[in-house]
């Protein structure tokens, strides 16, 4: 049989061993799962990677029992697989307690996921210790003293330190459901773990620190938690040190304004010029997440001068977290504090040697600006930060403050906008970096609305033309786009006016692609304005892209007919559009003839 052939000559035997429960059925019924076991010792890595995402299946087809007794012994001794098949072996077993048999069996997959939790990779242990966490979650108190918590005490008192390492992220879930007895047992095992000789392990249990807290009677926070957190704190270990800062804003939570401000607070102040600007570095990143819990009030007094400390860091890494910070940091202490002290920092970060910091400070300061009622304050404090990043040489520098220019545009008022923004929003129009161009297309429905149609027709007007004829088709198709929207602010006198006479002598450009953005204009305006100038000026224009030389072009306005046809009226679609179709259908080119026959279907339907 070449099935036989293929699968090694086990799959016929595979299929009596899997049906000799199963009389009724025959060995042809059987065989798809025969077939998936087998796999699962294929040398080809692939198609035991197959199997293995399959194991439900198989399971499900043996039966609980024969999965306790057979599958499950068989998949313990299949640990010294390849990592990736063991990640996946360890991903699916925390699926698998339904087809175990329930709950009840849940502690016969115990055994092949502390295996799992012992190998070197560190994503096959982790994905080991998710699905012991899923399992653990639903078993009942009896059943985890009796199976998972000596499976935990095994893990954390092996010689081998990856098994330590995995312990630390078990303790967690086996705590709450325990007994005080044991609940004493599993502190003093994570307590150990915490001094473990190894760096490795400590930095596993200070990375689990806060989900362990949160498991624990609330008078074990100020005494065993917080004594674990000073000591790893101290630890001589960078790794170890900044994941126990990591856990500062979960510990926050947990202790309330009081126990943050005697416990947690000290810890950020300190770290906040630790030797690692690692360390540092994640002080930057809770600090806002302590301002929520200590109050404003000791925010303004305590941590202020870490904060504007962090922003004047000598690393750069430091710099750009706690920039990135700065719109919520300032919010929470207010605007007269954010002026005195920490704009000052910001602008000098606006020369920063680091490009990086310089994008994130971009950001920074229009999310600061709505905080400030004062248009002169503004003025005076956050414009020339403002028109500095906006000449950066960096373009992400200038795209951050560009797409951000409606928060601070609403509050300046007209006249600091004409004066100090729109030059440099002029000469970023024509940025070298098309996805600059990009974001000031976008911003200039909303410019216009601020300037008014006739201050917007003298300053930009001809750049929304300008940008027609880009070399970049984004822009190009952005700018067709932006014409529509204009065209709905403003009306359509303002198309006829001011945009065909413009655009309409462009429809015999020579390039071909550019006479489709033309086109592509014309189009989204068709939408918008009155049916007078669309059936008078717009309709006639696109209909001339009949007699082009090139194909592209004659469908392209096929298409855009498609759209136009619901907006003109019926008697004009009957006597000029139609014919024009008709005419479309004739085309030489196919593509020309299947999108004529689409815009047709539009008047039939």
């Amino acid at each position: 049989d070449p099935r036989e052939r293929a699968s090694g000559g086990g799959t016929r035997e595979t299929a009596r061993v899997v049906g000799k429960e199963k009389m009724t059925e025959s060995s042809e019924d059987l065989y798809p799962i025969a077939v998936l076991i087998d796999e699962l010792k294929n040398d080809d890595i692939v198609i035991r990677l197959n199997s293995l995402r399959r194991l439900t299946i198989i399971a499900k087809a043996l039966g609980p029992e024969r999965t306790r007794e057979e599958l499950i012994p068989f998949l313990s001794e299949s640990t010294e697989d390849e990592d990736e098949a063991l990640t996946v072996l360890a991903e699916e077993l925390g699926n698998f307690v339904p087809v175990v048999g329930g709950v009840k069996f849940a502690f016969h997959l115990l055994p092949p996921l502390e295996s799992l939790a012992t190998v070197e990779e560190t994503v096959v242990r982790e994905k080991a210790v998710e699905s012991l966490c899923k399992i653990a979650e639903q078993m009942d108190g009896g059943a985890l003293e009796l199976h998972y918590i000596p499976l935990v005490t095994r893990l954390a008192k092996t010689e081998w330190f990856t098994a330590r390492v995995s312990s630390c992220g078990l303790f967690a879930v086996a705590y709450e459901k325990s007994s005080d007895e044991v609940k004493q047992e599993l502190r003093v095992g994570f307590n150990e773990l915490c001094k473990d000789e190894t760096p490795m392990v400590r930095r596993a249990a200070a990375q689990q620190l806060g989900k362990y807290a949160e498991k624990l009677e609330k008078e074990r926070l100020m005494t065993e938690v917080m004594t674990i957190f000073a000591e790893l704190c101290e630890d001589d270990q960078d790794s170890v040190r900044l994941l126990a800062v990591g856990t500062c804003s979960a510990l926050a939570k947990l202790l309330g304004k009081e126990g943050s401000t005697s416990k947690i607070l000290p810890a950020v102040q300190k770290f906040s010029s630790d030797k690692s600007w690692r360390v540092r570095y994640m002080v930057a990143q809770q600090v806002n997440e302590l301002c929520d819990v200590i109050g404003k009030e000791i925010t303004m007094a305590e941590l202020v001068t870490v904060y504007v400390n962090l922003l004047k860091d000598n690393e750069a890494e430091v710099r750009v977290a706690a920039a990135q910070k700065a719109g919520d940091f300032c919010g929470f202490v207010g605007g007269a504090l954010t002026l005195t002290e920490i704009l000052p920092c910001l602008k000098e970060l606006s020369n920063d040697t680091s490009q990086h910091v310089r994008a994130a400070i971009a950001i920074a300061v229009m999310v600061i600006a709505p905080i400030f009622d004062d248009g002169n304050e503004i003025e005076t404090n956050l414009l020339p930060i403002i028109l500095t990043l906006l000449r950066d040489e960096f373009p992400d520098v200038r795209l951050n403050i560009i797409r951000n220019l409606e928060q601070v545009s609403k509050i300046i008022g007209i006249q600091l906008l004409q004066k100090n923004l729109l030059p440099a929003i002029v000469a970023l129009a024509e940025d070298r970096h098309w996805r600059v161009r990009l974001a000031i297309i976008n911003y200039f429905p909303l410019l216009a609305r601020q300037l008014g149609i006739f201050s917007f027709n003298d300053i930009l007007g001809k750049l929304c033309i300008q940008w027609l004829e880009d070399s970049v088709a984004t822009i190009r198709t952005a700018a067709a786009q932006n014409l529509k929207n204009l065209a709905e602010d403003f009306g359509s006198d303002w198309v006829q006016e001011f945009v065909l006479p413009k655009m309409l002598d462009k429809l015999q450009h020579p390039h071909f692609l550019l006479r489709m953005t033309i086109m592509e204009a014309v189009g989204a305006m068709a939408t918008v304005v009155s049916s007078e100038i669309l059936q008078t000026m717009l309709l006639p224009e696109l209909m001339k892209f009949n007699k082009d030389k090139v194909p592209n072009v004659r469908f392209h306005a096929c298409r855009l007919m498609k759209d136009v046809i619901p907006c003109v009226d019926p008697a004009i679609v009957s006597s000029t559009i139609k014919p024009w179709l008709a005419d479309m259908q004739d085309d030489v080119d196919h593509d020309v003839r299947f999108f004529a026959r689409e815009a047709e279907m539009t008047i039939r339907g």
